[in-house]
């Protein structure tokens, strides 16, 4: 949904911590997280479930990983069974 973010934080090495935010920046648009073989991957991805931006970080360098749900949404308008 249009306003959903996802905020990372990752080990940068000497350099401290860096901070990554991606963003459902359209309407129709949100924003998936997916773990696979050690890769953390977070996707804006349209209604069709076609990915517009991805981010892929190494899982051991993630330090945090936070998702910040439209504030505009209401628990109301969640699809039934979701």
């Amino acid at each position: 949904m249009k306003g959903d973010r996802v905020e990372i934080v990752i080990d940068a090495g000497g350099e401290g911590t860096r901070t990554y935010e991606v963003v459902a920046a359209r309407a129709g648009r949100r924003v998936e997280v997916a773990t696979r073989r050690g890769v953390v991957e977070v996707s804006e991805v349209t209604r069709t479930g076609t990915p517009v931006r991805t981010a892929r970080f190494m899982a051991s360098r993630v330090l945090a990983l936070v998702e910040y749900p439209n504030a505009d949404a209401h628990p109301d308008d969640a699809a039934p069974g979701s």
